[in-house]
This record gives structure tokens, sequence and C-alpha cells, in this order.
């Protein structure tokens, strides 16, 4: 009987070293327990010198008197506007939308961030005006693809040398009348379900040259206020195995020219974020702003695109752990950000995130 409780409790012992030695020599595991180290972190947060932002989409009219205005750990509100309803017809913009959010959160001591959008996650809308669906800009917008080869949103051909022109000649109409005014503008993120397959026109050198174009021409358009673009993922290479360089020169890029860099979905224990831009702002030593946005599902471990996020969402159980103090310190201790965009996400933004930021 000795024995045999021997061989079995070596034979688990075994098998645990094994374990531990396979995640070890596994990159991919590289940082799947760093969350760990920030659980027991509680409410109320203390100051830090992150600067805090709630993130409403394109949802701009919830920002009246909405509880951010009466707070004052929050500097303001991150709101996306689209291509398209900026710039109706090419080359005549309409910026009074912007303009009027920018006096309203003004009377309260805040800021705007602008989210300037080219694509959708609804394949319902384009985010892009109607001139660039012409042959001129070889159509100018495309269907992008989830991982089950169905149609999940546009994106407009930021590979096309045209389409980057007028996007730049728009950014610098937004920098002509905004630089200054705001906080901030952000460019959204680089991952899309597109490849050559998709679009023959695609390809993954030009892909990256347009990302980079489109830094520049924020950078220039706004050399006084906060840039930044969301570097998640680069159609072509996956990391940590696939690693063709891309994302990595994403962010040496932005720290070249003075482009912040970020994500959205803090996504703490999740692989794919952790080994891409959540690996990239950690082990870099950056002098531009970091971003991070906490996103619609991110409040409990998903994301909006998730296809069991509708099964798990928890509507707002009383008895739910409050993860906002561990998202919080996980993103100032291990990523070292500048900035947090906090989703306006019911009821998990009233009930977590306020107590955890109010004076109360």
């Amino acid at each position: 009987m000795k024995i045999k409780r021997f061989f079995t409790s070596s034979l688990l012992l075994f098998i645990c070293i094994s374990l531990n030695a396979q995640n070890e020599r596994n990159p991919s595991e590289k940082y799947k327990d760093a969350y760990k180290k920030y659980i027991n972190f509680t409410c109320p947060i203390p100051q830090d010198s992150i600067r805090h932002f709630v993130y409403f989409s394109r949802d701009r009219e919830l920002i009246t008197k909405h509880p951010l205005l009466f707070i004052p750990r929050f500097q303001g509100a991150q709101i996306m506007y689209s291509w398209k309803e900026l710039e109706p017809k090419k080359g005549q913009y309409d910026f009074s939308i912007i303009k009027e959010d920018i006096a309203y959160l003004k009377k309260y001591g805040k800021k705007l961030f602008i989210q300037l959008q080219d694509v959708t996650f609804d394949k319902r809308y384009k985010a892009v005006p109607n001139y660039l669906l012409t042959n001129e800009y070889d159509g100018g917008a495309v269907f992008q693809y989830n991982d089950d080869g169905e149609p999940e949103g546009w994106t407009a051909k930021r590979w096309n040398k045209k389409v980057q022109e007028r996007f730049a000649i728009l950014l610098m109409a937004l920098g002509n009348e905004f630089n200054k005014e705001i906080e901030g503008i952000n460019l959204q993120e680089t991952a899309i379900g597109v490849s050559s397959k998709t679009d023959p026109s695609f390809t993954e050198a030009n892909y990256l040259k347009g990302i980079k174009n489109n830094m520049l021409a924020v950078k220039k358009a706004f050399p006084n206020v906060t840039t930044m673009i969301y570097a998640n993922f680069i159609p072509g290479e996956w990391l940590p195995f696939d690693d063709k360089g891309y994302l990595k020169s994403i962010y040496k890029y932005g720290e070249d020219i003075g482009v912040g860099l970020g994500g959205p979905d803090l996504m703490v224990t999740r692989k794919g974020q952790l080994n891409h831009a959540l690996a990239q702002m950690h082990e870099g030593k950056f002098t531009v702003p970091l971003g991070i946005a906490i996103q619609d599902g991110n409040y409990i471990s998903k994301t909006g695109a998730d296809k069991d996020y509708e099964e798990n969402k928890d509507n707002g159980k009383k008895d739910r752990r409050n993860f906002v103090p561990m998202l919080n310190s996980f993103a100032k201790y291990f990523l070292k950000v500048n900035y947090m965009f906090w989703a306006n996400q019911k009821p998990y933004f009233e009930e977590d995130v306020i107590p955890c930021f109010s004076n109360e």
C-alpha cells in the first residue's frame, strides 16, 4: 500500500513539474498569471497621475448630466465620430457636433478626447463618406470578416494611397479647428479582418505603410495635443510564434514620431491581448503617452465580439466581484499607462467604476 501511495505521489509530482516546465518553455504563457498580482486591490482607487476618461462610443448624447461631470477624478469624455458624419461630401466638413460636445464639457471643466472612426463592427454600417465608395478609390471600403469567415463590419481601405490622402486631409481640417481645444485624438484599432483572399488589393506591407502614414498625418495635424493609435493586432502575424515585426514596428514608429500607443479591450486573462498590445506596452520603454480602454464586456473579462458574451453577462448581479481596482492597478503598474478610457456600460460603470473614483 505504501509503495502504491509513493508511486501515485511521485507520478503527480512528475506531472506538476512537467506542466510547469511546459509553461516556462511556452512563450505564449509568459504573462498569463500577471494579473494575479493585482487581484486583491480594492476601492477606493488612490489618486494617481493617470488621466481617466469615460468612453461613450457614438452615444454622445449620454454625456448630458452624466455623473462624470461631477466627479473630479474624471478628466472628460472620449467620443467616437465617424469619418462619414464629419465629411458628408468631398471636401465639405461638418464639425458642429464636436463643437457642441467641447462646449458642453467645458462648462463642467472637462475635456473631449476624439476617437476617429473609419472601421465598423456591424455589417450594416460603413464609416467612410459615400464619395470614397467609387472606382477612383477602388471602392474605398471592404467587408472585414471574423474567424468563421462571416462579415462583421466594414473597414476603410487603409492600404490604398488615395484613401490615405483623403484621411490626412480630414485630419488636417480637424487639427486646424481643434488643435489646442481638445485633450487628444486617437485612431481606431489596427486589427481588421481582411487579407489578400478577401480583397485582392490588400497586402500586409501596404497595410503597415498605410497605418504609419495615418499616424504621421494625425501627428502633423495635432502637434499640441495627445495623439494616439490603438495598436493591438496586425493582419498576417500572430505573436509570439508568428512574429513578422509588424506590431513591434508600429510601437517603435509611434515612439519615434511622438504618437501615443495603446489598445482597446483591457483583457488581462486572454493570451491574444496579453501577447500583443499589452506585451508591447509592458516590455517597451516609452516617452509617448500610453493608453488602454476598458470597453463593453471588459468588466466581466469579455468583449462584445465574443460569441458567448450575452449568455455570460451577469447583468449586474449584486454578488459579483468588482474588478475595477484590479484593472486599474494592472494598467498602472504592469502597463504604466497615462490614459484610461472606461466604457459607460450599464450597470458596471454606475455600480463598479463610480464607487472606486468618487469621493463619497
